[in-house]
C-alpha cells in the first residue's frame, strides 16, 4: 500500500525550491521527506489491519506550510493468530498454559481463548493487551477432563466496530489421572445395630505418590484423614448418631475425587427419661428424681447434675431423693448404658425458691418528694428471694404496675403526679414460693408545687423622701413552703439586699433609712425545693429630698437675699437721715449767729437759689474747709437729686421765710472721694425740699 502526497507549487522555471513533506497517521508522524520535487510516497510493504486509520500530509516550502485533507484507509482482515501450549499432557488438578500471538499486528489488541471438550459448551477467556501483540492465559484441568482442545482468535477496534481475525490452529491436550476414584468399604454392613463395631476402609490407586491425602467425613464432619498413603481405615461403636452419609475424598494439589455411602444404625434401646417429683418447690422440701427406659430394664443408670465445665455425678442409681436447697437449682440428667452404648436423657430443670423478704420502697433521688409536673421514680428492693420475682407497685389502693424480673430490685416511673395527690405508695413482691406476696410499708410522698407569679411592691411606692423608711413586700401566687425570698437592687452587677426562707407566701422587709444612693430598680426572686426560681417584675424607686432639707436649702438661699435687701434699705435710710440731720443743725447755728444770718439774708435777696461752700465734719466733729478738697476730680463728680415733701417746720429752727431758702447740709467723706450735699427749701408751711448730692 502506498500513501502519496502531491503538492502543486507555482515557481519560476530556473528556481530550485526545497519541499519538506510529512505524512501523519491518526495525528502521529509516520513519514518525512525533503526534496526538490512536489511529490512524496509512503510505502507499506505488506498492509495490516494496524495500518487502518486517518492519513494527512503537510508540505512546507519557502517558509509557507499547507495541510491536505484527511484520508481514511481501512485495511480489512487480520493475520491468523498462532496458539502454543506449554504442555501436551497434564494431570487433573493442574493448569494448561497457552500463548496466543498475532504476528505483525500492532496493539492494542484483544485475544479470545477457547477451551473445548466433547459434548460440552466451549469456555472462553478474553484478554486485552495494550502494549504487546500476544497474550498468555491458564485454564484449570477439572475432574473428569479427558482430551481437551484449545484455540484462539484476535480482535481490533476500528472506529465503532471490531475487526476479527481467523481462528488459530487447534491444540489438543491429553489429561491423565493422578489417582483413580477412591473406593469406600463398610464392614460388617451399612445397616448395623447400635452397640456393634463398624469399620470403614477408603482406598485409591495413584500414578505418582505426591502430596496425596485421603479424608473420611460424616455429614460434612471430618472423622479421619491420612497423607501420602493409599488407604484410610476407621472404626467405632455404632450409635444412632452414626447414621448418615459418609464421604471418602482423595486430594492431590487441585485435583480431587470422592465416593459416598449411606449408613443406617438401628436403635438398641431408647434414650432414658428423667422425671422429677416437682420442677418448682420451696427450699427444705423433698425432691425425688427418677430415671427410666421405656420397655427396657437391663441398663445401668446414673443421675448427674449438669455443669458448665463437666457433669457432676450424684448417684449411680435410677432414683435420687434429697432435701432441696436454693443451691440445688439447676439442670439434671440421667444416663443409661447397655453394651457400651451410653445414652443421655433430656435435661430437667429444677428451681428451688427461697421466700422473699419484706420489700422496701424508696424514691430514686433519695428524698420522699416530687415536683409537680415531673415524674416520680420509685424503686422497690428486697434483701433476699429467689428469682424470678414479681413486683407490684400501688398508689393508694390502685395497682399501678407489675414487673417480673430476675433482679432483687424493680423501678416504677409515675408520670401522673397531681397537686392533690396524697402520695401514699407501697410495693409488693412475690416469687414461686408458697409463702405468697409480702408488702412494704407505705411511703408518703410530698408534692412540691413550683413557684408561680412572683411580685414585688413597696410602701411608699415609686417616690420616697430621703431618710424615710421603705417597706418592701415580695409575694408569690403559688408555691410549696418553705419559700426562699431574695430582694435585689439592679446595677451592673445585681446586689443582694435581703434574703430569708419563710413558711409563708410572702415576706416583708423594711429598709429603715433611704438615701439618694438608694434610687434605682428593685426586684425579688422566690424559689423552693422545686429548684425553679420565679423572678418578679422590677419596680423603680426614686428617693427625693425630705421637707426639712428643702426648708434648710430655702433658708440658706432666701436669708442672704433678705439680708442684702435689708442692708440696702438700711443703708439708704441712713444715707437720707445723715443728709437731712446735719443740714438742719447748720441752719439753726446760722440763724443764731447774726453775722451769718445777715449774710444769708443778703444772699437770699440776691436770688432764688443759693449754693455756697461750707465745712466738712469728720467723725470727731472737727470742721475742715471744703476748699482743700477741690481739685480736678470735680470733672467726674456724681450728682444726685432728691425731692422731699415737708409738711411742717421744726419750731426750733429758723423762722419761716417767704420764698426759697437754701441751706447747706454737709460734705462727708466717701470711700473713694467726697460727696457735697446741698438742699433747698422753697415755700412756707408745706413746702418742697430739693436735695442735691455731688460725689467726686
Amino acid at each position: 500500500m502506498s500513501i502519496i502526497c502531491h503538492a502543486d507549487i507555482s515557481k519560476s522555471t530556473d528556481f530550485n525550491l526545497q519541499h519538506n513533506i510529512t505524512i501523519f497517521k491518526d495525528g502521529k508522524l509516520v513519514f518525512m521527506s525533503v526534496s526538490g520535487k512536489g511529490d512524496a510516497r509512503y510505502e507499506v510493504p505488506m498492509a495490516r489491519s494496524s495500518h487502518t486509520g486517518d492519513y494527512q500530509c503537510a508540505v512546507e516550502a519557502g517558509g509557507k506550510i499547507k495541510h491536505s485533507d484527511s484520508l481514511h484507509v481501512w485495511v480489512t482482515g487480520m493475520t491468523k493468530p498462532i496458539l502454543i501450549a506449554e504442555k501436551k499432557e497434564v494431570f487433573e488438578g493442574e493448569v494448561v498454559k497457552l500463548r496466543c500471538e498475532l504476528p505483525e499486528e500492532v496493539p492494542p489488541l484483544y485475544f479470545v481463548f477457547q477451551k473445548m471438550k466433547v459434548n460440552s459448551t466451549p469456555k472462553q477467556k478474553l484478554q486485552e493487551e495494550l502494549y504487546r501483540n500476544f497474550s498468555v492465559v491458564e485454564f484449570p484441568v477439572d475432574e473428569g477432563d479427558d482430551i481437551l482442545q484449545f484455540d484462539c482468535f484476535g480482535q481490533r477496534r476500528v472506529r465503532f466496530e471490531f475487526e476479527t481475525s481467523l481462528t488459530s490452529n487447534k491444540t489438543l491436550i491429553t489429561v491423565k489421572e493422578p489417582f483413580i476414584k477412591p473406593t469406600l468399604h463398610i464392614k460388617p454392613s451399612s445397616n448395623i445395630t447400635e452397640g456393634k463395631e463398624i469399620r470403614f476402609e477408603c482406598s485409591t490407586v495413584v500414578a505418582k505418590m505426591r502430596d496425596i491425602e485421603i479424608i473420611l467425613l460424616r455429614n460434612k464432619t471430618i472423622l479421619s484423614s491420612v497423607r501420602d498413603q493409599t488407604t484410610l481405615k476407621y472404626s467405632a461403636v455404632a450409635t444412632l448418631e452414626d447414621s448418615g452419609e459418609y464421604l471418602c475424598k482423595v486430594e492431590e494439589g487441585k485435583a480431587s475425587k470422592t465416593t459416598t455411602h449411606n449408613v443406617v444404625v438401628t436403635e438398641l434401646f431408647p434414650k432414658p427419661i428423667l422425671t422429677a417429683s416437682m420442677n418448682e418447690l420451696d427450699e427444705h422440701k423433698e425432691l425425688t428424681l427418677s430415671c427410666s427406659i421405656k420397655d427396657f430394664q437391663n441398663a445401668s443408670f446414673s443421675i448427674l447434675r449438669k455443669h458448665s465445665s463437666r457433669d457432676i455425678l450424684l448417684r449411680n442409681s435410677r432414683n435420687l431423693t434429697m432435701r432441696a436447697s436454693v443451691n440445688d437449682t439447676g439442670s439434671y440428667i440421667c444416663k443409661a448404658e447397655v453394651n457400651r452404648i451410653v445414652k443421655e436423657s433430656k435435661p430437667v430443670t429444677i428451681r428451688v425458691y427461697a421466700p422473699v423478704s419484706m420489700p422496701s420502697i424508696s424514691v430514686f433521688s433519695g428524698l420522699p418528694e416530687v415536683v409537680l409536673g415531673r415524674p416520680l421514680n420509685l424503686t422497690c428492693c428486697l434483701m433476699m428471694g429467689t428469682p424470678p420475682i414479681t413486683f407490684t407497685f400501688y398508689k393508694g389502693n390502685k395497682n399501678k404496675k407489675k414487673i417480673v424480673t430476675n433482679n432483687t430490685c424493680a423501678a416504677f416511673l409515675d408520670k401522673d403526679i397531681r397537686q392533690n395527690d396524697k402520695g401514699q405508695y407501697k410495693c409488693g413482691a412475690k416469687n414461686h414460693h408458697s409463702s405468697g406476696m409480702k408488702t412494704s410499708k407505705v411511703l408518703n410522698i410530698t408534692v412540691i408545687v413550683p413557684i408561680r407569679n412572683t411580685s414585688l411592691g413597696s410602701v411608699p411606692y415609686g417616690v420616697v423622701e430621703d431618710g424615710r423608711e421603705t417597706t418592701f413586700l415580695c409575694s408569690v401566687e403559688e408555691g410549696s413552703w418553705p419559700i426562699h425570698f431574695r430582694i435585689f437592687r439592679k446595677m451592673d452587677r445585681d446586689i443582694l439586699l435581703f434574703e430569708r426562707s419563710e413558711h409563708a407566701d410572702r415576706i416583708v422587709w423594711q429598709k429603715k433609712e433611704m438615701s439618694r444612693q438608694d434610687t434605682g430598680t428593685y426586684y425579688c426572686i422566690a424559689s423552693n425545693r422545686a429548684n425553679v426560681s420565679a423572678k418578679s417584675h422590677p419596680i423603680t424607686i426614686n428617693v427625693i429630698l425630705a421637707s426639712w432639707q428643702k426648708g434648710v436649702i430655702t433658708a440658706f438661699v432666701l436669708i442672704p437675699i433678705a439680708g442684702v435687701m435689708i442692708l440696702a434699705v438700711w443703708w439708704f435710710w441712713c444715707k437720707k437721715k445723715n443728709a437731712k440731720g446735719p443740714s438742719m443743725e447748720m441752719s439753726r447755728s446760722a440763724l443764731a449767729t447774726n453775722s451769718t444770718s445777715e449774710k444769708l439774708s443778703r444772699q437770699h435777696n440776691d436770688g432764688d437759689y443759693y449754693s455756697g461752700s461750707g465745712y466738712i465734719e469728720d467723725g470727731e466733729n472737727h470742721m475742715k474747709s471744703t476748699d482743700e478738697n477741690k481739685g480736678p476730680d470735680l470733672e467726674s463728680a456724681e450728682v444726685e437729686y432728691t425731692e422731699v415733701e415737708v409738711s411742717t417746720l421744726d419750731p426750733h429752727r429758723a423762722p419761716v421765710q417767704k420764698g426759697t431758702e437754701t441751706v447747706y447740709s454737709e460734705i462727708r467723706k466717701a470711700n473713694n472721694g467726697f460727696c457735697n450735699v446741698l438742699f433747698s427749701w422753697q415755700g412756707a408751711g408745706r413746702g418742697n425740699i430739693t436735695l442735691m448730692r455731688t460725689c467726686f
